[in-house]
């Protein structure tokens, strides 16, 4: 038995224990390790639970089990009439986490806005390069580099953005975790120690909850922040109890060892419905899985070879082994929950034969390529190895040999992003915010490749209407653009688009007050344990 994971184990249990007859601890056997704990930095879900909805907040917040947007650290805003200016009165009182590492002395002020989006924005930045390699990934992958003209105090209490065009989910966008609202003054005290790389490891908000610590891949433990501006959380201890199986995840919460869990085999969510101390609880993923050519490496850069390999795809037999059926194959970029998704569209038909004879036409023989395979399940894709395995076999079925690679879930992430990568990378993505702009443009676009987009895909028409739809306030306007986009899309092919899956979050029937996010969160916020 690996000891790291039987010393983890004993460290959670004695937790649990002794805090078990004075406070409420809530474990939560999340599904992989956080590449990091500053949220601004990375892209995955596994991280942005792990830090953006415990430690942090942002401008704005969805509510809970929506896309709506609501206040956050930001009581109130206007926007002027020409679109282009958004002014934020900051909330009065919002203080940050007293912690062992840090004891602030102040709330939060402009001071702490700017700088959480100047250290993104702003290449001459102190912070702008603090980790090496930082990519502010979703930054400029949506473009706001371009976006951003300048962001000025108005007062202590008031930020203005000023921007250089509209942009219709601008809103929702400072929702999302890449724009959750940092402490200069915490900054400022590691930069003087010379500690700057504490941000992501040490971090501190104004969250519901504060980080204690972390035992690397195998536990992360917070504490309810005392001051939270939202009030106190009924939990007082959270557990982060890192199990990447996900057959071990279910029979820690079977055993009551953790309280939720999430992404379980599609083969055990009968049994979970059956079982008198579980309650599971079910609703349509806004998310897509897909499979990205490298469209700047031969012969990916070929459309036709694309074409072929998509046509060699049986996703019905994707869907029903590793799903069982709890999900259902991908035609478009975007889920069919989704407004301004294209039905219209059709999808490339599973037809060896005309796969293999579109390969001959463009002159390509004996192909070898590799499939990179994520390491963790996700929503989107509950088993990557398995679903790796069935476009192996329907390749080899037209001639191309398929060697199936994969890494650590950080170090896949990064490695996939580089422009020269090899072969096809299974990834994909649940919806941060309810806008299509959130899929087509930060995934697909010019400004994401080197990021996000892991196709390396920048397609001239394809980028201008995604850019003209976010840059109109016309709902029936940005649906047609975005419907022609996805036309585009697929006539191109950069993705094999696999499948939508339907989310599904088993819990102790104890478990009260979580919501279950169309964005793919596990946030614990006014989550309660009621016997």
């Amino acid at each position: 038995m690996n000891k790291k994971l039987t010393l983890a184990a004993a460290l959670l249990a004695a937790t649990v224990l002794s805090s078990a007859a004075s406070a409420k601890t809530f474990v939560y056997c999340s599904e992989g390790s956080p590449e990091g704990f500053d949220p601004a930095l990375y892209t995955a879900g596994t991280t942005f639970d792990a830090a953006a909805h415990t430690v942090y907040n942002r401008l704005l917040e969805f509510k809970p089990g929506t896309t709506e947007t609501q206040p956050g650290i930001a009581e109130s805003w206007e926007i002027s009439d020409d679109g282009l200016e958004y002014t934020f009165k900051i909330r009065p009182g919002v203080k940050f986490q007293t912690t062992d590492f840090f004891t602030p002395s102040r709330d939060v002020n402009a001071d702490d806005v700017i700088f959480s989006f100047e250290r993104q924005l702003k290449a001459d930045n102190p912070w702008h390069q603090y980790v090496a390699g930082a990519a502010w990934e979703y930054f400029n992958g949506m473009g706001f580099p371009d976006l951003i003209a300048s962001i000025e105090k108005v007062d202590d209490m008031t930020v203005r953005f000023k921007l250089k065009q509209k942009e219709a989910p601008f809103l929702a966008n400072v929702a999302m975790p890449f724009a959750s609202i940092v402490s200069k003054e915490y900054a400022d005290k590691l930069a003087a120690d010379g500690k700057m790389e504490m941000l992501n490891q040490q971090p501190l908000g104004t969250g519901p909850f504060e980080f204690v610590a972390y035992q690397t891949d195998a536990v992360i433990r917070y504490r309810a922040h005392e001051d939270y501006w939202g009030g106190k959380q009924k939990i007082d201890d959270l557990v982060f109890a890192i199990t990447t199986d996900a057959a071990v995840r279910y029979q820690k919460l079977k055993a009551g060892e953790c309280h939720l869990m999430p992404f379980p085999n599609a083969a055990d969510v009968a049994e979970m419905k059956n079982d008198p101390n579980l309650k599971v609880e079910e609703q349509e993923g806004l998310n897509v899985a897909y499979l990205a050519y490298n469209t700047t490496q031969a012969p990916f850069d070929n459309v036709n070879v694309r074409k072929a390999l998509n046509m060699a795809i049986n996703k019905q037999a994707i869907v029903d082994a590793v799903f069982q059926g709890a999900a259902t194959p991908a035609k478009n970029p975007i889920p069919p929950t989704m407004w301004s998704y294209n039905d219209a569209i059709e999808d490339d038909a599973y037809d060896l034969d005309a796969a293999k004879k579109m390969l001959e036409e463009a002159g390509v023989k004996d192909l070898s390529m590799k499939i990179w395979a994520m390491p963790v399940a996700r929503p989107y894709m509950l088993n990557a190895r398995r679903a790796a395995e069935l476009i192996q076999a329907d390749f080899a079925k037209i001639g191309v040999t398929v060697e199936i690679v994969t890494y650590e879930w950080a170090e896949y992430l990064d490695r996939s992003k580089a422009k020269d990568r090899d072969g096809a990378v299974m990834l994909g993505w649940t919806g941060d915010n309810g806008d299509p702009d959130n899929f087509l443009h930060t995934l697909l676009g010019c400004d994401a490749v080197g990021g996000n987009n892991r196709a390396q895909w920048c397609n001239e028409e394809f980028n201008d209407l995604v850019v003209k739809a976010k840059a109109t306030t016309d709902p029936a306007e940005r649906t047609k653009l975005y419907e022609e986009a996805q036309v585009v899309f697929k006539r191109e092919a950069p993705w094999a688009t696999i499948d939508h899956s339907l989310s599904v979050v088993p819990m102790r029937k104890e478990v009260q007050g979580f919501h279950q996010s169309p964005l793919g969160d596990f946030a614990f916020e006014g989550v309660d344990l009621v016997e």
